[in-house]
């Protein structure tokens, strides 16, 4: 039957070696970092993350405008293979009319599969080129949590391989301090015996 004794590296005894108490002090610091620094290292990235891509999108919103537009030629027909759900968009001749400026054609950004002569939306920037849509609420928050997953993510890997190798150095240690004490003790064992 085995018995476990339970925080043994905290305590004084005679088996306690300096590498039990630096595993020890390492488990804790382990332990707070995964639950308190991971956490918290994810907040602070997808805040930041939340904030940088917010100021874009409101930049974008600034810069661009929308445009009612004719559709020139056909777009291409979307890729079957997409696995996002969004449509792609892409860059065809459009007609467009905006106010004191007449009527133009220009190439702008419109989603996979429309034909010519549909109505489309299209968005200009300030020179009036065609560009594309600036990004929605929904991606603004996508990006910051996905930065955030990641940056918890590597805040646990970068501990639980810092772990790693402090277990190794430290079973390292403990194997030189075993030996250093056996050979102190291991020639008066054989003395006894004999």
């Amino acid at each position: 039957m085995r018995t476990r004794v339970r925080g043994w590296r905290w305590r004084r005894n005679p088996l306690r070696r300096r590498s039990d108490v630096v595993e020890a002090w390492t488990a804790l610091l382990i332990a707070v970092l995964l639950l308190l620094g991971a956490p918290l290292a994810g907040t602070a990235a997808g805040w930041a993350a939340y904030d940088g891509a917010h100021a874009t999108q409101v930049t974008e919103r600034a810069q661009r405008h929308q445009v009612p537009a004719v559709l020139v030629e056909d777009a291409p027909a979307a890729v079957p293979s997409t696995q996002s759900g969004k449509q792609p968009l892409y860059r065809v001749k459009v007609r467009l009319s905006e106010p004191g400026k007449g009527t133009r054609t220009t190439p702008a950004q419109v989603p996979a599969g429309s034909r010519r002569g549909d109505r489309v939306t299209v968005w200009l920037d300030a020179r009036g080129h065609g560009v594309a849509p600036p990004p929605s609420d929904a991606a603004v928050w996508q990006h910051a949590l996905t930065s955030g997953v990641w940056a918890a993510g590597g805040v646990v890997a970068a501990v639980l391989l810092g772990r790693a190798v402090i277990g190794r150095v430290a079973e390292r240690h403990r194997m030189a301090e075993w030996e250093a004490e056996w050979a102190r003790t291991g020639p008066e064992w054989g003395r006894r015996t004999a």
